[in-house]
């Protein structure tokens, strides 16, 4: 089996603004793109530093490293595939963050068992394997919180009552909603 080629990221924002990082070629992982990243931090401008990030179903780290870049308190990502876990911890390494960790392991039973308040959470799951909406009903949030989700374009998903939406696009291939807990 041949190793996994590698691919590159760009921060776009704050102190690592225009640092590239590595990340492996997989099945599934497909980072947010630079202008929906621009676009959603532009969203988040007030609300990244000095938060408690959770970057679940990470893949390449982009919206965790972006979140680190822009003044977050702590970034907890969240990744399976074993490749993107170790280039996450290896990125984490380059930039001589400490303020991150990384798990590697299945996001979900994660969340399940560790229900940790967190200021910003990142929902990006590898699209159609219906990960979004089992995430979405693991996450234990307090009032003020923002859940960022990023799916196919059509999903239906059951939101819980105290999710405001306060920004959303879309695109023919994908959706990106931001919301409020309240």
């Amino acid at each position: 089996m041949s190793k996994p080629q590698s691919q590159q990221l760009r921060i776009i924002g704050g102190q690592w603004r225009s640092r590239r990082l590595r990340f492996p070629s997989v099945d599934g992982l497909r980072p947010t793109l630079d202008r929906v990243r621009e676009t959603v931090f532009n969203w988040l401008q007030f609300d990244v530093e000095g938060s408690r990030v959770l970057d679940a179903f990470a893949g390449s780290g982009a919206l965790g490293f972006e979140s680190l870049s822009r003044g977050a308190k702590e970034v907890i990502f969240l990744e399976k595939n074993p490749s993107a876990a170790i280039q996450l911890k290896d990125n984490l390494k380059l930039l001589e963050a400490s303020n991150a960790q990384v798990w590697a392991g299945d996001a979900l039973l994660w969340m399940q068992q560790n229900p940790e308040p967190f200021d910003l959470v990142f929902l990006d799951p590898p699209f159609r394997l219906n990960l979004l909406q089992p995430a979405i009903d693991a996450l234990r949030l307090l009032p003020g919180a923002l859940v960022y989700l990023e799916h196919e374009a059509g999903l239906a998903l059951n939101l819980p009552d105290n999710w405001a939406e306060k920004k959303a696009k879309e695109t023919k291939e994908f959706s990106f909603r931001l919301f409020e807990v309240i």
